[in-house]
């Protein structure tokens, strides 16, 4: 008798034992957020749906000379006449058939029918360990070269080099090989 009324108190117990339990776990549990982020969104929408924009773009392809091309931005917008638009936190590879590639990186990029000028910390930097700054690279994108008009700083393997311009661009018309040539009263602080 005595383990039957033990058995019918935990009938009862038991239960509203674990419904105080669930309870207290959904009372004292953390509030939801009430406006979720959208956790891949680094662009304000508002700004983004008043004006034309891409996010991410990507572009692949072959210059003349049978160069490798990829050109990969934050941000493009669409230009009108001439100007065919502009690009943010732009990144430009190069890879030629020889083996030597560059990689440049701009904070902005103007595109113009066939070349493109990367302005705004631009940055160039070759396969064999060379860095190039400049305040503006010009890129003749169907052709693969590059220059710049004003004065570069260079940090080569051996030392560092300033000139009153440059040029990466291929050897002859056609031919796969790069050349990287500063012109313009070439300073160099050799380091052995």
């Amino acid at each position: 008798m005595l383990r039957s009324r033990i058995v019918a108190w935990l009938r009862v117990i038991l239960p509203l034992t674990a419904l105080a339990l669930l309870s207290v776990l959904f009372l004292l549990g953390r509030k939801p957020e009430t406006t979720p982020a959208i956790p891949y969104a680094t662009v304000d929408p508002q700004d983004l749906a008043e004006r034309q924009a891409v996010t991410a773009p990507r572009y692949s392809g072959v210059t003349s000379n049978g160069a490798q091309l990829t050109i990969v931005a934050a941000e493009g917008e669409p230009g009108t006449g001439p100007d065919q638009g502009r690009m943010r936190d732009i990144r430009v590879t190069l890879r030629a058939k020889d083996g030597r590639a560059a990689d440049l990186s701009a904070g902005t990029a103007a595109l113009d029918d066939q070349s493109m000028s990367l302005t705004e910390g631009a940055r160039m930097t070759t396969a064999d360990g060379w860095i190039v700054t400049a305040p503006e690279f010009h890129a003749a994108l169907l052709e693969g070269r590059l220059t710049a008009d004003r004065e570069v700083n260079v940090l080569a393997p051996f030392g560092r080099m300033t000139a009153g311009g440059m040029e990466l661009r291929p050897k002859a018309p056609g031919d796969p090989d790069h050349v990287l040539d500063l012109t313009g009263g070439v300073r160099l602080i050799y380091r052995p």
